[in-house]
């Protein structure tokens, strides 16, 4: 005990003037004290202050009885934090749900516990919170939760909504059932929107969150989430989404429809490894009405995929279903499926043949497999049988590296592609011999002594030629197709590519400029890696560690790579005036280019500058020399600066042969989007952030996609609203405003998700 005067009666002490009385871990401080050291038993008036414990209790009142051995008492007139610490008039956070409340009275009846009466709770620094929940009753539990009876919502003092319960986290513990706060939004198509969910937490890895949503103008939209970590090596991950249309446009045109996805991943003891990835969609205008990605809204693929595989010492073992869907317009049943089930594969790395110079590797499958298409389709159970043995001596010699290899393949299939296009019940057998010699030469390097930008620069050369020769494949066009494995034609051809590399390393200690700058997750291009488990995927990449002194970096790679075709009609499977899509042209390009017999390949460029991790620039262009035009080019630039960010996109594609609309002149492209976007700040920047996206599509002359969002963060709260727009079409033209009122250690209220937000 402490006291300017202290005075002692029996057992009882009074003491006046910055009495101090400490127990434990609890420091009880106040202008007059009266303490009872038989009973524990402590009156403290004037400025009473009850400071410590394991969460860092704060409790200022006028007046307070409290017992010090039973922790339990009575304050009046309370101002209290829990998590919170103050070190030199500096606020300290202890917990990671810091939490303050102000009463009238306030009740200790234990350690860890109180009960608030005519008070108020928030997160937000007192004693002018920006938001409070004003209620009649607040249970605290210090190491759990604050339930809030009769309580009424407020922003800088004015009532928002009235809560007959709500609960609010004092402490980091175990997920909790209840409902979520409702969601609220407006939309030109949809009209207004109002939401709710409910939260299930089933076990402790283990929960579910079940919810609707209201369209004024549409109707009524249902969401489900079911999440399950059985074991530290598996989780599943299931999601639904559906809409119950009325009805859009005039006449009315129902987009309603659903779409589910499971996520699934578990491995097992002897290296075995199970995955599922079921992507269910009921029809392609659903998705374009009602995804709010734009990128995800015009992706006309769903595909669908189960594994079992084991791969021990080399050799890989795969049991696989497969569905692929590809919709080729809003016209219901206007899509293209591919079903691969059952699937058995196996296939090796390259084993050494005894203490001998030769390898040997092999890659079989046995599938069942089924297509069909508007003016298609095969038997429900194609059988395709395809086995694939290698032999290779690779060889080095002074830095030379010379690969001389040898294949024979052979692929079974029970039904044929009749010459009319009709899918015939007559077995076909493909047998191939394929020769190929990869030479690489050593590498050609320079460093250059001279410095430019405070850097030492190298320049590395990187060359290398292929021939390749396959013979055999006479029946090219009687095999049907379902993957690469089915375009496999003759050829005689040479490749060759260069790579050339650019490295720079400071020449100083001062380390490689790597230091944070603008909004990682704002990205032109590349999308953000994923974690292998769908929830715990990061929201904001994470920048590259600054290591300590001068780091060597990549600036430059650029890659230039062409075939040469000896034989230019492929083994006569090249049919003029059409598409031809073969496995020699597909490893070169992705893009389409054969339409008529040709010797030269174009010309395939691929070039990368990253001066530092803040700058990131691309630009991947095929050129057709012998028709002069560029078939496929596209450019990515991002660059991050202080707290700005900035990136742009184009891509450009000129599609050769019958995919080419009869109004769409050769030289027409047949795409030719821009994607700009402006960024300032970051999501967790206090004060004002702001960030704009536009795809722009310059053959048809007008915005597909825009949207703007701007958020304001304060201490313990923040606002972020959204205008996006999206013009798909007849499909869909709608503008939205969504905005999100988020409260630290509470949730978020609005309709702007956070997977949803550009930033």
């Amino acid at each position: 005990m402490r006291a300017q005067e202290q005075e002692k009666d029996g057992a009882v002490f009074k003491l006046r003037g910055q009495a101090e009385v400490h127990y434990r871990t609890y420091i009880l401080y106040a202008d007059e004290v009266t303490y009872n050291s038989q009973t524990g038993d402590a009156t403290a008036d004037g400025h009473a202050v009850l400071d410590g414990g394991p969460n860092d209790e704060h409790i200022e009142a006028t007046h307070g009885i409290y017992n010090i051995r039973a922790e339990s008492g009575t304050f009046e007139n309370v101002v209290g934090t829990i998590g919170m610490r103050v070190r030199a008039k500096r606020l300290i956070l202890t917990s990671s749900n810091p939490f303050a409340f102000t009463g009238k009275k306030v009740v200790k009846t234990g350690p860890d516990h109180y009960v608030v009466y005519d008070g108020t709770v928030t997160s937000c620094e007192l004693p002018h919170p920006k938001w409070e929940f004003k209620a009649h009753k607040v249970v605290v539990d210090v190491s759990g939760n604050a339930s809030i009876y009769r309580s009424t919502f407020r922003v800088k003092g004015v009532p928002i909504v009235y809560f007959p319960f709500a609960t609010h986290p004092v402490q980091q513990l175990a997920r909790q059932s209840g409902f979520l706060i409702p969601s609220v939004g407006q939309s030109s198509s949809k009209g207004t929107i109002l939401g709710e969910s409910v939260y299930w937490a089933i076990s402790p890895s283990m929960d579910a969150r079940l919810g609707a949503e209201y369209f004024s103008s549409r109707g009524w939209s249902q969401q489900g989430e079911f999440r399950a970590e059985p074991s530290e090596t598996s989780f599943v991950d299931l999601n639904y989404f559906g809409v119950l249309d009325r009805g859009f446009g005039n006449p009315k045109m129902d987009q309603g429809g659903e779409n589910a996805r499971l996520d699934a991943q578990s491995s097992f003891g002897h290296n075995f490894r199970g995955v599922a990835n079921i992507d269910y969609l009921s029809s392609f205008v659903f998705r374009l009405a009602f995804n709010e990605i734009f990128s995800q809204a015009v992706h006309s693929e769903v595909q669908s995929q189960a594994f079992l595989s084991n791969t021990t010492r080399g050799f890989s073992f795969n049991t696989t279903a497969q569905r692929y869907q590809n919709f080729e317009s809003t016209t219901p049943g206007d899509v293209i499926t591919i079903v691969h089930a059952p699937s058995f594969e196996s296939a090796s790395v390259d084993r050494q043949i005894g203490h001998s110079p030769f390898y040997w590797s092999y890659d079989a499958a046995g599938e069942g497999l089924f297509r069909s298409e508007p003016s298609f389709r095969t038997a429900p159970l194609v059988g395709r049988f395809d086995l694939r043995p290698t032999l290779s001596a690779p060889l080095l010699w002074h830095g030379w590296s010379l690969r001389p290899e040898i294949s024979l393949r052979e692929t079974y299939y029970t039904q044929e592609l009749s010459p009319s296009g009709v899918a015939m019940s007559d077995p076909v057998n493909r047998k191939s011999v394929e020769g190929s010699v990869e030479l690489r030469p050593p590498a050609l390097d320079r460093v250059f002594n001279r410095e430019f930008m405070g850097r030492k620069w190298k320049h590395v050369i990187e060359p290398r030629v292929t021939y390749r020769y396959l013979t055999g494949v006479d029946n090219f066009a009687s095999i049907l197709r379902f993957d690469e494995r089915d375009i496999l034609s003759d050829t005689n051809e040479v490749e060759y590519a260069i790579v050339n590399r650019l490295y720079a390393k400071r020449s100083s200690q001062q380390p490689e400029d790597c230091g944070p700058g603008g909004m990682p997750s704002l990205i032109i291009g590349r999308g953000v890696q994923q974690s292998p488990i769908p929830w715990e995927r990061q929201t904001t990449p994470q920048e590259a560690p600054c290591k300590a002194g001068p780091q060597v970096r990549e600036v430059v790679t650029w890659e230039l790579a062409q075939k040469y075709f000896l034989d230019p009609t492929f083994g006569g499977a090249l049919v003029p005036g059409r598409r031809n899509v073969f496995t020699t042209t597909a490893d070169l390009t992705g893009i389409a280019f054969l339409t008529d017999a040709r010797n030269l390949s174009p010309l395939i460029s691929r070039l990368r500058i990253q001066t530092t991790s803040r700058t990131d620039a691309e630009w991947e262009l095929d050129y057709d020399f012998k028709k002069g035009l560029i078939n496929a080019s596209t450019a990515l630039v991002n660059y991050r600066i202080g707290q700005f960010t900035f990136g742009a996109g184009d891509a450009y594609l000129r599609a050769q042969g019958e995919s080419l609309v009869s109004n769409f002149l050769p030289s027409t492209p047949r795409f030719n989007q821009f994607r700009l976007l402006v960024g300032y700040g970051h999501p967790n920047k206090r004060g004002f952030s702001a960030a704009t996206n536009v795809g722009f599509d310059a053959n048809l002359g007008f915005l597909q996609y825009a949207a703007v969002q701007t958020a304001y963060n304060w201490d313990c709260c923040g606002v972020s609203v959204e205008y996006r727009r999206f013009a798909l079409g007849s499909v869909r033209n709608e503008n939205q405003f969504r905005f999100t009122f988020a409260l630290a250690n509470i949730g978020a209220f609005g309709n702007l998700r956070r997977e949803e937000k550009l930033f």
